[in-house]
């Protein structure tokens, strides 16, 4: 088990890394209709505000520059989006759809105290 510890920077990017796309994804939807349109019709300004955290956000975090502040703002952003999306429709996040909108505000919320690990801009800068 010792010798896994080695390898936690690594798997914290992979995690960094794939959370931020699939968060990213979430904000193409909504601005560019890819892969799929999230919505018909024009966006409201509270969603064009939230794509654009998304995608901006979520390159940020994929490329781990200013990741921890921006990791803080996405679990915020993902917590009042469960509850002023989801959160009204059902109590169990199953039924209510909103179980991806917790598992980020967590995923971002764990890279906020953990930091952005291996292989990002941040520890770059840190080292040099």
């Amino acid at each position: 088990m010792e010798r896994l510890s080695a390898y936690q920077p690594y798997a914290l990017a992979a995690l960094r890394v794939i959370a931020a796309l699939l968060f990213i994804e979430h904000g193409t939807m909504k601005l560019f209709a890819f892969p799929a349109a999230q919505m018909e019709g024009p966006l409201p300004p509270l969603l064009l505000v939230a794509a654009l955290i998304e995608v901006v956000g979520g390159l940020l975090v994929l490329i781990g520059l200013f990741t921890r502040p921006v990791a803080f703002i996405l679990s915020g952003q993902m917590a009042v989006a469960y509850f002023m999306a989801h959160g009204s429709k059902a109590f169990w996040p199953a039924l209510n759809g909103g179980e991806a909108a917790i598992l980020f505000c967590f995923v971002f919320l764990f890279i906020f105290f953990a930091g952005p690990g291996a292989l990002s801009v941040d520890q770059r800068k840190a080292t040099a």
